[in-house]
């Protein structure tokens, strides 16, 4: 029987499946072209992993730089991605995105109730290549949100309550807290800000638009006639036409292991992530002959594990990324050698590639598994990992009181780490890192000490202070980066090159239109948001 003549319910024009950044831009700009849509989300909460991220969207040229004085252009943001590209970014994707920024936040403010605003100050990742920004002005951010204007849908998202900008928390440079005052106040109006903040204000959007979102609702097949894509089958047996097509906004497939150990480039565990990013929408899209691009890549990033919490914690608080811990004075990275390995300041995602560094003839990575090395002046100057500056480190965490101690409980050979430990400190007093450069670029001091930013000193410090205290590092990813290759609208290509009729894909669920490339804060967000503005304006018909 032809599949369309199974259909159940009436066929919205736009089917979207999944509820992150990309879904709800794609269903909000499709709808607002005068689509009817039908947002479809697997998990009972909406949000994806956007809802744990912190929100922000990186868009080089945007609309927001001028009254910060930053300057910077169409031709930057093309020059700095092109000269990180490795071939892996086709120039179309390249010019499509930093040329749809200004039109797409254009769009936001006209037609949406989101609001976005710079970080100010917040360097691109690699900011010495050409085009880079040192002083930044490419990461913006949602304004507060009130979830008091989404009713009963605002306790419908994954995570937890979060009203803070990201300046006000270390990664920006604040400390994390609000006066009780203010936290009061925006408790009392329910304002959120970061991922749940940018998608609070996308779903309002939605609803006033009539689209029909819809929780616990996964999708397992996609509906074929004449090789066009014309619905989708539904776990439950229902079947939903489309009649102008299907998106796939249902994120990566970090959370399932054959698909991670078939395709990415190296090992990865203990996902800060959604649980529901099993690679769904990638599966649908091979089924019906899609084209796959950028597959080895994620958004690579280390991560400690807390002991007690279960590996699937929506709010994911059991996985945390080290970011600022490694940043800081007074603690660096080892092997299971006792042997510094990398720029421990470097951005997480460029971390990926030494973590994932092969040993041709012990057959094993050379970085894993790997530990942050701390002392006593760290704990007590910075505190870190949920403690405060002087707090107690938890009970989980290796401590001795000398590092030929902490080397034996940890595995490691003593007088290595012994001798890792001796020459760091020696680089410290030099005041430069001749070994692998920290400090030298001007993002490595940014989640470092602010009081010596930019400098050196604000990430180079010594580690002579016992208790010395040790805690595993992992390799881990914030989503892959790989799945359907597409046209820069979005539509799916299949083995030959043709575009598959009514099949998009978008977020991380597409193959990533900055290939290996992370180029600042919201290197994930940004291109979301663009690409699903053009997706849902494409899939509309416009």
């Amino acid at each position: 029987m032809n599949p369309t003549e199974q259909l159940q319910g009436a066929a919205p024009d736009v089917i979207v499946l999944g509820s992150g950044c990309a879904g709800m831009m794609t269903a909000l700009a499709a709808a607002d072209a005068g689509a009817s849509v039908a947002l479809y989300e697997k998990a009972d909460v909406l949000g994806g992993t956007t809802a744990l991220s912190s929100g922000v969207a990186w868009l080089p040229g945007n609309k927001y730089q001028a009254e910060h004085g930053v300057e910077d252009s169409v031709d930057d943001g093309r020059a700095y991605l092109t000269a990180l590209s490795h071939g892996m970014i086709l120039p179309e994707f390249t010019d499509a995105f930093v040329g749809t920024v200004n039109e797409m936040l254009e769009w936001v403010e006209e037609r949406t109730p989101l609001r976005m605003r710079l970080v100010p100050g917040y360097p691109d990742y690699h900011p010495e290549f050409p085009g880079g920004k040192p002083g930044g002005g490419r990461s913006t951010e949602p304004e507060l949100f009130s979830f008091d204007l989404l009713g009963e849908w605002a306790e419908k998202f994954l995570g937890f309550r979060r009203s803070m900008y990201v300046g006000e928390t270390p990664v920006g440079g604040g400390t994390g807290f609000l006066t009780p005052e203010e936290e009061k106040r925006r408790a009392d109006e329910q304002l959120e800000g970061l991922g749940r903040g940018m998608l609070g204000a996308l779903l309002k959007g939605l609803l006033d638009r009539g689209v029909e979102v819809r929780t616990g609702t996964a999708a397992v097949r996609l509906l074929t006639e004449d090789g066009a894509v014309t619905g989708v089958e539904l776990a439950d047996g229902r079947r939903v036409g489309a009649r102008r097509g299907v998106v796939l906004a249902t994120g990566g497939f970090e959370r399932d292991p054959d698909l991670v150990r078939s395709f990415l480039r190296g090992p990865v565990s203990n996902s800060p992530g959604a649980p529901t990013n099993t690679g769904d929408g990638l599966r649908m899209a091979m089924r019906v002959g899609a084209a796959l691009g950028v597959m080895r890549e994620a958004w690579w990033v280390p991560v400690v594990t807390i002991p007690g919490f279960s590996g699937e914690q929506y709010s994911g608080h059991g996985v945390q990324l080290v970011q600022r811990e490694r940043t800081l004075p007074r603690t660096i990275l080892v092997n299971g050698d006792g042997r510094r390995f990398t720029n421990e300041a470097a951005n997480y995602n460029a971390l990926g590639a030494v973590f994932h560094a092969f040993h041709p003839t012990r057959f094993a990575y050379e970085n894993q598994p790997a530990w942050a090395v701390f002392d006593q002046g760290f704990v007590e100057q910075y505190g870190g990992y949920g403690v405060p500056p002087g707090g107690e480190m938890p009970e989980w965490m290796a401590r001795a009181d000398s590092v030929a101690e902490l080397a034996e409980m940890i595995g490691v050979p003593a007088e290595q780490l012994t001798a890792t430990v001796e020459r760091w400190n020696e680089l410290c007093a030099a005041g430069h890192d001749d070994d692998h450069g920290r400090g030298d670029s001007a993002y490595d001091g940014w989640c470092g000490d602010r009081n010596h930013y930019p400098g050196t000193a604000a990430t180079l410090g010594p580690i002579d202070q016992g208790p010395f205290y040790a805690s595993p590092v992992h390799a881990s990813s914030l989503g892959t980066k790989g799945g359907p290759q597409t046209t820069v609208d979005c539509e799916v290509l299949d083995v030959d090159g043709a575009v598959i009729p009514g099949l998009y894909a978008v977020g991380n669920a597409m193959a990533a239109p900055t290939g290996m490339v992370y180029g600042g804060a919201g290197g994930t967000l940004g291109p979301a948001m663009v690409f699903g503005y053009r997706c849902g304006r494409a899939v509309a018909g416009v």
